[in-house]
């Protein structure tokens, strides 16, 4: 079976939304856009190079393959991660997309994200990762489907911004199974499901 794993930069009081840049997710009214690019430095760089390094294909929510068509799918600018993304298969999950044709290697999954991901994980191929796609990842995570996390820990807070989980979420134990502190005070954790 495959193993689905988030990866997911997160602020000491929760907040997801809008990691990348000013403009990347306004809904509603958040002005604190572009809050993680300050916290980049060797050490995440080479944690992310390793976890990019992984086989395996991505799952994402159509907010953030559309926004990834933007920032990776257009690009040539010979980085390994714009290659890895650009050459992996991406499997976007959407009740309103028609298809997925506007980034190569993208496969739609229509419908809630819990029946098709299930019958994905159980089919041969490798694991599965999900970068940002927060509401993908609380539908996942509700349905038992999410396997570890790799949380990047930010050491601010933000006071409004969508959270990673908002409302109730089932009661799921996890294990700390490595850490690493970047020199900006980052911690990267990754758990895995007990």
């Amino acid at each position: 079976m495959r193993t689905v794993t988030v990866t997911m930069w997160v602020t000491l009081d929760g907040v997801v939304q809008g990691l990348g840049r000013p403009d990347e997710d306004t809904r509603g009214g958040f002005t604190h856009g572009g809050w993680g690019p300050r916290y980049d430095d060797e050490v995440m760089g080479r944690e992310m190079a390793t976890a990019m390094a992984r086989p395996g294909d991505m799952l994402l929510g159509r907010r953030t393959w559309q926004d990834f068509i933007t920032a990776w799918g257009r690009r040539a600018d010979g980085n390994p991660f714009t290659a890895r993304m650009n050459a992996t298969t991406k499997y976007v999950v959407s009740r309103t997309l028609d298809d997925a044709g506007a980034w190569q290697n993208s496969i739609l999954l229509r419908g809630d994200a819990a029946g098709p991901v299930a019958e994905l994980k159980a089919q041969p191929g490798g694991d599965l990762g999900i970068i940002g796609s927060v509401s993908l990842v609380r539908s996942l995570h509700a349905a038992g489907l999410i396997d570890r996390y790799m949380l990047l820990i930010c050491p601010l807070t933000l006071g409004s911004g969508t959270r990673l989980f908002e409302g109730p979420a089932p009661l799921t134990e996890f294990e700390l199974i490595g850490s690493v502190t970047t020199t900006k005070g980052v911690i990267i954790a990754h758990y895995a499901r007990r």
